[in-house]
């Protein structure tokens, strides 16, 4: 019997480029710990930003346990099921995406690269990946939603101000430039203990940069008689040192006035006040569209997200980075998806369920999805690809990440993403190797 060829497919197509070609992608490899180490080496000169987007709370163990997690759960293949032509076409919040892949909020992103934000946001237009906006960004949120165009998909992440009228502020600025969805940090009301920062004395937000979400808000600005800025940009290699000269020995009044507008907004988004489910209801009243609260780790938050009428959870623990020695991130997501009532409700729509925190290969996704998430997101791989080569650095850590998926896809014996969500007693198994 003579079988058809595959269909031309775009996601195996960065990878038939690179043989055909016999030319490496951008970053010079396709092996993940290989970019990171290139990444650290792009920041060598400036090591303490390189730190700051890449290490972990204390000593670093929760970290650990995300990575952990994803390694003791392994892929159990089926054979001759088909599959020659595969989707990873899914919906999530009523909306039809191609992958189920999002950009991860990550903050001030302008401190690997000089383009920051405006290039992720534009390689996730280009590769089709919805992108997921900080408030810590180091642009604001006109100027990304310009970068990531009129047909690019966008949420937007919310640090959750102290003040109503920011909260009332962002969320406007949001809607009126085409984000779609909000994301609430719910681990993130302070910063979390992160000894590579303390021993340097590494806060970026105190000379101004990440806070351009706050520069650009006319609600913000107002409370300094100065207007908001649009288009602005913050210097690259972001240098603290000379900032703290240029203000505090040479008097350059400008740069003071950053510096206080740094400790005004953190102390807006990173104010030290944590908020209740009741506080829920405020950004209900003035936010017309779906809430997704990200951070949750226990089951009893996610079934009192379902009892708000939150329309999606984010299952997190933010990298590492906030709790040190807490649970990993799949293991939460496999507590939480053995709850029946979160189970119902997403099998109703009435709750979508993402994943973060650890999702670096194709083979991760997977196991992701068949424990129960329908969607996940990729957070410093991509920052990696930022660090090296920008734009295109981004959009090659997209390409692969989905073309690893699409092939591990097919040889774990599917040929629809949506045949996996929530199989995992079919698809996985749980093995603790002692290598």
């Amino acid at each position: 019997m003579t079988a058809q060829p595959p269909l031309p497919d775009k996601w195996t197509k960065f990878l038939t480029d690179i043989y055909i070609h016999a030319q490496p992608p951008i970053l010079g490899t396709v092996n993940i710990k290989e970019i990171e180490d290139k990444a650290r080496q792009a920041m060598k000169d400036h090591l303490p930003s390189y730190m700051y987007t890449f290490g972990s709370a204390g000593t670093c163990l929760t970290d650990v346990a995300n990575k952990k997690a994803l390694e003791n759960w392994k892929i159990v293949p089926r054979m001759l099921v088909g599959g020659t032509n595969r989707s990873l076409e899914t919906t999530i919040l009523g909306v039809k995406y191609p992958t189920p892949i999002f950009v991860a909020p990550v903050g001030v992103q302008g401190v690997l690269h000089a383009d920051g934000e405006l290039a992720s946001a534009r390689a996730a237009r280009n590769v089709g990946v919805p992108y997921i906006m900080s408030t810590a960004a180091t642009r604001s949120i006109e100027d990304v939603a310009a970068a990531n165009g009129p047909n690019g998909h966008r949420w937007f992440q919310l640090y959750w101000p102290r003040t109503a009228e920011i909260i009332v502020s962002l969320l406007k600025r949001a809607k009126a430039s085409g984000f779609t969805a909000l994301v609430i940090t719910l681990d993130t009301m302070t910063l979390g203990w992160r000894p590579h920062d303390i021993e340097t004395g590494y806060l970026p937000f105190g000379y101004g940069i990440g806070i351009q979400v706050g520069t650009s808000d006319p609600v913000f600005m107002k409370r300094f008689d100065l207007e908001p800025r649009q288009a602005e940009s913050t210097v690259f290699p972001f240098e603290p040192a000379k900032i703290r000269e240029a203000a505090l020995e040479k008097g350059d009044e400008r740069v003071a006035r950053e510096m206080l507008l740094g400790k005004e907004w953190l102390g807006e988004v990173n104010s030290g006040v944590f908020r209740t489910w009741n506080d829920l209801q405020f950004i209900r009243d003035n936010w017309d569209g779906p809430i997704v609260l990200k951070g949750i780790q226990r089951v009893s938050d996610a079934e009192k997200a379902i009892a708000h009428g939150i329309e999606g959870i984010i299952v997190s623990n933010h990298g590492g980075r906030q709790v040190d020695g807490a649970i990993g991130s799949l293991d939460a997501l496999d507590m939480i998806m053995r709850s029946h009532k979160v189970r119902a409700a997403q099998q109703s729509g009435k709750l979508t369920i993402l994943f973060d925190s650890g999702i670096r290969t194709g083979s991760d996704i997977i196991k992701a999805l068949a424990i129960g998430a329908q969607g996940v997101l990729i957070g410093r791989p991509f920052m990696y690809g930022l660090a090296i080569a920008g734009q295109e650095g981004v959009e090659q850590i997209l390409k692969q990440t989905i073309c690893d998926l699409h092939i591990s896809m097919g040889l774990s014996g599917y040929g629809d993403i949506n045949e996996i969500i929530g199989q995992r007693d079919e698809i996985l198994t749980r093995l603790e190797y002692k290598l």
